[in-house]
């Protein structure tokens, strides 16, 4: 996966983007969770292990992903490099769950958090062409993974993961992820800024409620 696109191009076609994709999509609807301090406190040791390599997980999910916007947008020479790593990422999640639900569920997660990032680069690839007919396409796509990725998750572990969390989860992040790269790609740094901060909050809730989960599912492997 290699991209040599290079210039701000994709400043008006992503404001047209993020439109058609609050259109197709409405609101996020924000879930509450514990704190993490307040959480922590209460975890065996195991438990505060696993809790902590989730979140690490998912902040190099999103670091990665803040990565190779910024390559992307400044046609930087180590997009290459950056993509590959916040591929292995995928994998690392991945592997990360198959203790709990084996090697195929694994493998299967890694596999749609993959196109994940690939249908990224569709929609920047798009969005480069001014093509409002692949722009409107490659946003659908994304969207309709993310809903794959949740309910996913959800078979897995359906009393602790509802659909409607997952969903929600799931955008709020795609959501917040191409806000960010629309005011990277505009020159809006300090509202890129911003961004990155909104996604990392969501994203540490995100990765409590997935360790959360997992933690209620299997408690005698968190004694």
């Amino acid at each position: 996966m290699t991209l040599r696109l290079r210039g701000r191009g994709l400043a008006v076609p992503l404001v047209v983007l993020v439109l058609l994709v609050g259109a197709a999509f409405g609101t996020a609807v924000s879930s509450a969770h514990p704190a993490h301090s307040g959480h922590a406190a209460a975890l065996t040791t195991r438990g505060l292990a696993f809790h902590d390599q989730m979140r690490k997980l998912w902040e190099d999910h999103i670091t990665w992903t803040r990565l190779a916007i910024v390559s992307f947008a400044g046609g930087l020479p180590d997009l290459q490099a950056t993509e590959a790593r916040l591929l292995k990422n995928q994998t690392d999640i991945g592997n990360a769950v198959k203790p709990y639900y084996g090697r195929k569920a694994g493998n299967k997660l890694t596999a749609l958090l993959k196109q994940h990032i690939l249908g990224a680069v569709d929609l920047l690839q798009a969005a480069k062409s001014g093509d409002q007919s692949a722009i409107s396409k490659a946003s659908a796509a994304w969207y309709v993974n993310g809903n794959q990725i949740a309910g996913f998750l959800h078979s897995a572990n359906p009393r602790n993961w509802s659909t409607k969390d997952m969903r929600s989860m799931m955008k709020i992040h795609l959501d917040e992820t191409l806000k960010e790269a629309q005011d990277r790609l505009a020159g809006n740094f300090a509202a890129d800024i911003r961004d990155y901060d909104a996604v990392h909050r969501h994203i540490l809730e995100m990765a409590d409620m997935l360790s959360n989960g997992i933690m209620q599912q299997f408690p005698a492997r968190f004694r």
